[in-house]
């Protein structure tokens, strides 16, 4: 597992004390978040937009922890969410992620978000909103959509100010390299 010795710590006792070591068994999501966000400057680090996710399931384990890995692995695909829905499928043992919940630093695009509905999860998490792309709540509803069949919980707005600002200090950034 990627991340410092206070990330892996939280992760230690979630693991030891189950979900409600963490989410205070009342949907208090922001320990998952502050991993997906140390996930999310992994991701920064090689040059891809900071965006992390993690999976975990309803015991409060996780299954999987990813970050954007566009640029890095030359994928149109290698969104956060994307990588930690088949980690944690792998580690499921089938493709099914029905009892988990996906938590993930920016809302979800069109793919990401029918990815969570084919993998069956339970619950979607996210911080910042996207206007431009964001398919649970801010562009489309791809997880509340009544025409498909299945539609997991959508939780807005966990850390959305920690994961805007990563968002925008990284494109702040490129746009002053692109000036120079």
């Amino acid at each position: 597992m990627r991340g410092t010795a206070g990330i892996d710590g939280l992760v230690e006792a979630a693991e030891a004390g189950g979900a409600d070591s963490l989410v205070g068994g009342c949907g208090n999501w922001d320990g998952w978040m502050q991993v997906a966000l140390e996930e999310a400057a992994v991701a920064e680090a090689h040059g891809d937009v900071p965006v992390g996710a993690v999976v975990v399931d309803g015991d409060g384990r996780l299954l999987a922890r990813r970050h954007n890995e566009r640029e890095l692995l030359g994928s149109p695909t290698a969104h956060a969410e994307m990588l930690a829905l088949a980690d944690a499928a792998k580690v499921i043992g089938g493709w099914r992620c029905s009892g988990t919940t996906l938590v993930v630093t920016l809302e979800p695009c069109p793919m990401c978000a029918g990815a969570a509905v084919a993998a069956r999860v339970d619950r979607v998490v996210y911080g910042a909103a996207d206007p431009k792309a964001g398919a649970c709540a801010s562009l489309y509803r791809i997880c509340s959509d009544p025409r498909l069949n299945w539609a997991p919980q959508v939780v807005a707005g966990v850390g959305a100010d920690k994961s805007a600002r990563l968002l925008k200090a990284f494109f702040a950034s490129r746009r002053g390299r692109a000036g120079n």
